[in-house]
């Protein structure tokens, strides 16, 4: 049944007008309704307060500059049917909705190994039965097997829709200034040549601008020390919810919640096993917030101490190195927990946690953003922009991270 149009009053763009029809359908869809219950940047907010904004935020302000997107490269007379710019819209609407609670942070943690880019696609392709096959194109172009490979580069790309709307909307709610982009800009200078997304020579400083936020709300946001603190104590205490649960230890918590704390869930169980997918269509942040709740008062202490320290945001400390600490060290750090915690030797490793972060803001070869010039003449980024800048983004930086009680030292 179709729809009557709607708009929608978004923070960072005004008004977004959606037209009646399978767009708004697929909005209106409890599977897509779900991403209202999904937090955007995961436990960020205990750092950045205001970064309390969902994946349903960001997949409609995505969908919004997809728009304008298609409307700019229509206008350079790029040939881009409805029919295409509809299934192109569905494909950016729900690149994220796999997304699992607390989104990046619990991923292949809830469902064992497996990426929100799988489990969207698994959506798709229920949605799409249930839609009559009227997916099938956005599904196309999502997995790059559409004939216009520019379609697929607007959804999935090292300059895409996705990250010119995650940057500036998690910069807004996190207020972290320097993730601030000109989205518009860079849009206004997009084209198509020999079928291949490109930037026109002019929007060079523009994607710098981009890539160098990219950069600085990674470190600043994403890799925050205390979110990545925060974030590790989550898994934690998932992984123990489910070592307690798989040896028949019953744990309060949401039915659907239960589903996958007894059990490892693989990619046919989601696919085959429609009680399986119901339980994680049913998932969401307030699952884990009140099984959380009710874990901190559990007898085991593992669970009940992580757990609190979640709700009442006692996290542990954390370091944050460039090199790796000497195995000495890590020994005599791991002794001294242990002894002043009464832990044994698997128990230690859920209060003294270790790992690292790595990130490159610009990978060679990977969907690379292609510069063209007036005389047609195109270039990759790193041989059109100033050299020095461009090269060290396509460095990959590598960090060390050591979490540990606050009473105890590294």
């Amino acid at each position: 049944m179709k729809k009557s149009s709607k708009i929608i009053n978004d923070p960072l763009y005004g008004f977004i007008s959606l037209k009646g029809g399978i767009i708004l359908n697929l909005i209106e869809h409890p599977y897509f309704q779900r991403l209202r219950r999904i937090s955007q940047l995961g436990l960020t907010n205990m750092v950045y307060p205001g970064a309390n904004h969902t994946r349903f935020h960001h997949a409609l302000g995505a969908m919004h500059l997809m728009h304008k997107a298609i409307q700019v490269l229509r206008f350079k007379g790029i040939e881009i049917s409805v029919e295409e710019a509809d299934a192109t819209k569905i494909a950016i609407l729900l690149h994220d909705i796999g997304h699992g609670p607390f989104s990046h942070a619990l991923e292949k943690s809830i469902a064992e190994n497996i990426s929100h880019e799988e489990l969207s696609l698994i959506f798709m392709e229920k949605l799409n039965l249930e839609f009559e096959g009227k997916l099938s194109l956005a599904i196309s172009i999502f997995k790059n097997k559409y004939s216009k490979a520019f379609l697929h580069q607007l959804v999935s790309s090292q300059l895409d829709m996705d990250r010119l709307d995650y940057l500036n909307r998690d910069s807004f709610y996190s207020g972290v200034q320097e993730g601030i982009i000109g989205a518009e800009r860079i849009i206004n200078m997009l084209n198509v040549y020999k079928g291949n997304l490109v930037v026109e020579s002019k929007g060079i400083y523009s994607v710098e601008k981009f890539l160098i936020a990219r950069r600085l709300m990674y470190w600043q946001v994403y890799f925050h020390k205390t979110v990545v603190c925060a974030e590790q104590i989550l898994i934690k205490i998932l992984q123990r919810a489910k070592e307690l649960s798989r040896s028949d230890i019953d744990l309060p918590c949401s039915s659907s919640l239960k589903i996958f704390l007894n059990k490892k869930i693989s990619t046919s169980d989601l696919t085959d096993n429609t009680e399986t997918f119901t339980a994680f269509t049913n998932l969401d942040d307030y699952d884990i917030y009140s099984a959380l709740k009710e874990w901190q008062y559990h007898s085991d202490r593992i669970l009940s101490t992580l757990s609190k320290s979640i709700v009442n945001r006692t996290l542990f400390k954390v370091k944050l190195e460039d090199d790796p600490l000497a195995i000495s060290k890590l020994s005599e750090i791991k002794k001294n927990i242990s002894e002043k915690y009464a832990l044994g030797k698997v128990e230690i490793d859920y209060f003294f946690i270790s790992g690292e972060i790595t990130n490159s803001t610009y990978k060679l070869n990977d969907s690379d953003i292609n510069i063209i010039y007036k005389d047609n003449r195109v270039a990759d980024l790193i041989s059109s922009a100033d050299k020095s800048t461009i090269s060290a983004l396509t460095n990959n930086v590598k960090k060390y991270f050591y979490c540990l009680p606050k009473d105890l030292f590294i």
